[in-house]
């Protein structure tokens, strides 16, 4: 048989956990799955969380998972392959091949960055190649940083790591800049680098230059690119669901509308599976914002169903009621139609006697033996 839950959380990350505490202190029955690849595992340290700056990703999501096991909710390692729609429903099923039922669901499955294809560049993905300046500049300030030009935002990426360094360089990799860029840049001090880069320069494990086709080395310390994000959502197609291209262009996202509701009765999104530039803090939020909403939404269809069962309660009663009186009626109306015909039968008895062109002793008789029988008595 398959389990049930309240709400199955797709994606155990900051804002899966934030949704199912919010759910499980609801006193809902929730299940949260995790296919344990989160997207900032690389990074050594979570930033710009109040209370938790620093700390590290592992810790902050094993202490989260704790919290909701803490209010009865469940945490489990697996991979979720599909969804679908099934009675007022969902069926989620597991690469396991195992079936869970859930009345509405919550999807935080995060994205997935899209590297450019430079040598080198995946492997020090989170350590000295970084994409956010909120969430590692203040670790590479003041040194020689490097921005690839790799998509939309990059020359946005190059302007806000400038307020960090007074070192950076543009690396074009045959784009072109517009005239207002260039200025710019001219104004903020942004050397710009022609020329295609072949690979990074590691010594000692440690990230020092950039090296270009034409084998020149730009020493750098920090090389910041912009990946296209692209949500991890494929398992939705079935129930309608398919991730769409964000206006930023910056990559691919679930839309959706006030706290995290989709087009999709029933099914919700919270962090960057939606919002692809949120942060860990921004995506926590939006977990507990979208964990409330549900919880408000089981509340709405069980009031519903509670006052829709007592109306049918109240309408059987009053059957039952009606149906009594018209039992007691039925037998008030036999009564009725015996007391007739006795009282008929007296009378054409004595219509008998009445109606007689003489009242003789013979008919009195015939109606003593008539009414009385072997107890009359008189003529």
């Amino acid at each position: 048989m398959d389990e049930r839950y309240d709400v199955v959380v797709i994606g155990g990350g900051a804002a899966g956990l934030n949704g199912a505490l919010m759910l499980a202190r609801s006193r809902r029955s929730v299940l949260v799955v995790d296919a344990g690849a989160p997207r900032n595992a690389p990074a050594s340290g979570v930033h710009g969380l109040l209370g938790r700056e620093g700390t590290p990703p592992g810790e902050l999501l094993a202490t989260g998972r704790a919290e909701v096991r803490g209010y009865g909710g469940r945490v489990e390692t697996g991979e979720v392959t599909g969804a679908q729609k099934v009675g007022g429903g969902f069926a989620v099923t597991l690469a396991d091949g195992r079936r869970v039922r859930a009345r509405r669901l919550l999807v935080t499955t995060g994205l997935t960055d899209e590297l450019p294809d430079v040598p080198g560049l995946r492997e020090r993905w989170g350590r000295e190649v970084l994409h956010c300046p909120y969430c590692h500049g203040w670790e590479v300030r003041d040194q020689a940083i490097g921005v690839l030009a790799s998509g939309p935002m990059s020359v946005h990426q190059a302007l806000l790591f400038r307020q960090l360094s007074q070192d950076v360089a543009y690396f074009l990799q045959g784009t072109t800049l517009t005239d207002e860029q260039a200025e710019q840049f001219a104004a903020r001090g942004i050397t710009v680098v022609n020329g295609a880069v072949a690979g990074l320069e590691i010594v000692d494990d440690r990230l020092t230059g950039v090296r270009m086709g034409d084998g020149r080395l730009v020493p750098r310390a920090a090389l910041v690119v912009a990946p296209r994000m692209v949500a991890r959502a494929g398992f939705l197609a079935e129930l309608g669901l398919a991730a769409v291209e964000h206006p930023s262009g910056a990559g691919e996202h679930i839309p959706a509308g006030l706290a995290g509701v989709t087009e999709v009765p029933g099914v919700w999104v919270a962090g960057n599976v939606t919002d692809l530039t949120a942060q860990v803090g921004a995506s926590a939020a939006a977990g507990a914002m979208a964990g409330a909403h549900i919880n408000a939404d089981l509340v709405t269809e069980e009031t519903r169903d509670a006052v829709l069962a007592q109306r049918d309660a109240s309408t059987r009663d009053a059957s039952t009621r009606d149906a009594s009186t018209r039992d007691a009626s039925a037998r008030d109306a036999f009564t009725a139609d015996a007391f007739t015909r006795d009282a008929f039968t007296a009378d054409a008895l004595a219509a008998d006697v009445f109606t007689a062109d003489v009242f003789t002793a013979e008919a009195e008789a015939r109606l003593c033996e008539q009414v009385a029988g072997d107890r009359r008595h008189g003529l």
